[in-house]
Parts: structure tokens; sequence; C-alpha cells
């Protein structure tokens, strides 16, 4: 029986994939079961996987079951009782994961544990958030932020635990769903949802207590597969999503609606 089940989600993401993989080869301090669910990737990120990792559980789909989709897939097949969310284009020091799994074993009473992310150069990463409020969605995200800048700045701060400079541990309110650690019956995401919002979803369903730990690093190159204008719209389309299911029909209605300008201007940038 394994300690931990590590899920990662791929698609078209060979090469980071495979020094991901790599990575967890030299995890220390706890026997891993590592599953990569690809999402029909057409880089040979399966082969690779099938050739130079036999000891990886490969679920490979014939049809992109999305972020949100595959890692429930990868959930359904874990065997542990503590399971880790990480994307594909993470490396993690080796004794990071222990570090994560032991703090939550040691702490009934916190829901999940997520690690001070990194980017490549060195610069870490402002992860973890509050949970947005409606307002936030609003400023952040629609033509009324352009209007009131000094207050959406000022709730950007906030939700963003602005002040904190990610050298410390802290609670937090939803961790990335980049590296998420969770007890397994927790962890399930929002199937509805694609790729984007499934931290906050995850945080409105458990409104308990999850944790950062500083000392366990991983490098994040992120947004490795993310970057072209279709996630932009996958990124408004679970918004909305998120929207209805949390701040109900009237609210998601008036965001679409202030949003669409600036849905069509980043579409009209793109091009």
């Amino acid at each position: 029986m394994p300690d931990l089940s590590v899920v990662i989600v791929s698609y078209n993401t060979r090469d980071l994939l495979r020094n991901c993989l790599l990575a967890l080869r030299e995890s220390v301090g706890l026997n891993l079961e590592i599953i990569v669910v690809d999402n029909a990737s057409s880089d040979g990120s399966a082969d690779m996987t099938r050739a130079e990792f036999p000891e990886v559980n490969l679920l490979a789909q014939t049809l992109n079951a999305w972020y949100c989709g595959g890692n429930n897939i990868g959930i359904e097949a874990a065997s542990a009782d503590t399971v880790l969310l990480l994307n594909p284009d993470t490396e993690v020091a080796p004794p990071a994961l222990a570090l994560m799994y032991r703090f939550l074993l040691e702490n009934p009473g916190y829901v999940g544990v997520t690690a001070q992310l990194y980017y490549p150069n060195g610069e870490i990463q402002r992860s973890c958030a509050r949970i947005p409020d409606f307002r936030h969605l609003l400023l952040a995200y629609s033509a009324l932020g352009y209007l009131l800048p000094t207050l959406k700045r000022a709730l950007h701060k906030d939700v963003t635990y602005g002040d904190w400079d990610r050298r410390s541990d802290r609670d937090v309110a939803a961790i990335p769903g980049s590296c998420t650690m969770m007890r397994r019956g927790d962890i399930w995401l929002d199937d509805d949802l694609l790729l984007y919002f499934p931290e906050e979803a995850l945080a409105q369903r458990h409104r308990q207590p999850m944790r950062f730990l500083a000392a366990a690093r991983i490098k994040h190159h992120e947004k490795s597969s993310t970057r072209a204008w279709f996630a932009t719209s996958i990124f408004f389309r679970d918004m909305l999503v998120y929207c209805r299911k949390h701040h109900g029909l009237a609210k998601m209605l008036l965001l679409w609606l202030l949003s669409r300008p600036v849905y069509w201007l980043m579409w009209l940038k793109n091009r």
C-alpha cells in the first residue's frame, strides 16, 4: 500500500512531464504511487511515459478529459488514502512531499496542504489565496475594473495575501491546483469545470484551513500548456460556471454582461 498517490494530468507537455517524473524518482521518505492521466496528447507523452517510466500507472485517454475530469480519473484509480494533484510542469525537491504528507497526517484539522512554488529563475510564485467574493470577480474580470482601479487593486491585494512574501508557513483558504495534497475523500474536483477555478471550488466546498509550507519547495514552470487563446476562452467559460454555482444565476448573468468587453478585447489582441 503506497503512502501517497501522485496524480499528474498531462496534455502535450512531454519534455516537462519527463522532468517531473525524474524529480519524483528522487523523492525521499515516502512510498509513492504515480499516476499519469494523459489527455490524448499528440506529442508522444504517453509513449515516452511507457518507455522511460515503467513504474508509472499510465491512464492514456482517447479524448481530452480536461484538468478537472482528468484528475478525477486519476483520483478514482488512486490506492493511497492521501492524494497529491501535481502539474506536469513541476519538479519537486526530494524532501518536499514527505514534509507535506507528514503535516497532513499529524494535523487532522487541516483539509489540505501545499508547497512553496518557485519559477525556474528562483523567484517565489505568489500562490494561495482567499476565496474570491463576487466583488472581486466583477472587478478583476469585467469592464468595471477599469472604472474602479483603486478598489480593484485593493481587493486583489486582499484576495492574494499581498503583504505575505511566501517565505513563511501560513494558513490559507485556497491552495493552487498545481500542487494540492488532500485526503482522498476530500480532493475530488468539480467535473463541471474544465481547467480553471478548481481550487476555489474546493475551498468553497470545505471551508476548512489549508496550510502553506515554505520548507517544501517545488519548481513550477507555470502555464506551460495553457498559453493559447483557446485556454483564455475556457477561462471565461469556467469563471461563469463557478460564479453560477457559488453566487447564483443573477450574478452570473451580470458578470457575463460586464465581462464581454474584456473578453472581446483579449480576442482582438490575440488576433
